[in-house]
């Protein structure tokens, strides 16, 4: 599943990037159409079988696309799901589309959890700090978990950097007992 996902993220970011799409539309705009595919029982079903005629699930698209301004390129990238019988990727398509993007436009996503909500100006001055650290552009996406006490974790990739008051307290507890 992988690889499909990622054969086709890679040629529709080509596709965006050659023809100057904005990339924040086109994957909002892909995100709609997995959206109503997912709640859509019948749109499943009609987009999945294969004794559907190929014209109808067009037609059917095509609608889908004119009621919700649904670009050209967006509306073919699914069309193409569909005509090679993989619509059901379309969620882990665009997840990896995401991915590929952020990497080709320099953007790092960072996951920041924090005890509390944070307010506007604490949001930007962590994008600050990991952008400095990153060397790059970030797309920092937000969460909470009383659990930490204080302080914020900041997940970029892989890469885990604690700087909570739970995590301060684990490393003080293993200094202490070492």
């Amino acid at each position: 599943m992988a690889s499909v996902a990622s054969t086709y993220a890679r040629a529709f970011a080509d596709v965006v990037l050659s023809a100057r799409l904005d990339a924040d539309r086109s994957i909002a705009e892909l995100r709609a159409i997995a959206s109503l595919f997912n709640e859509s029982g019948d749109l499943r079903r009609v987009w999945e079988n294969p004794a559907v005629p190929a014209e109808q699930k067009q037609r059917l698209l095509d609608v889908i696309a004119e009621r919700d301004g649904i670009s050209r390129q967006v509306r073919n990238l699914v069309a193409v799901l569909m005509d090679h019988r993989r619509i059901h990727f379309l969620e882990p398509i665009v997840a990896q589309l995401e991915r590929e993007l952020d990497a080709r436009l320099g953007f790092a996503e960072a996951h920041i959890t924090s005890a509390r909500p944070l307010g506007d100006a604490e949001k930007r001055e962590f994008e600050a700090q990991v952008g400095k650290l990153t060397g790059k552009k970030v797309r920092a996406r937000y969460g909470q978990d009383a659990a930490l006490l204080g302080g914020a974790v900041v997940r970029l990739g892989s890469t885990i950097y604690d700087g909570s008051v739970k995590g301060q307290l684990e490393r003080l507890k293993e200094a202490i007992s070492s």
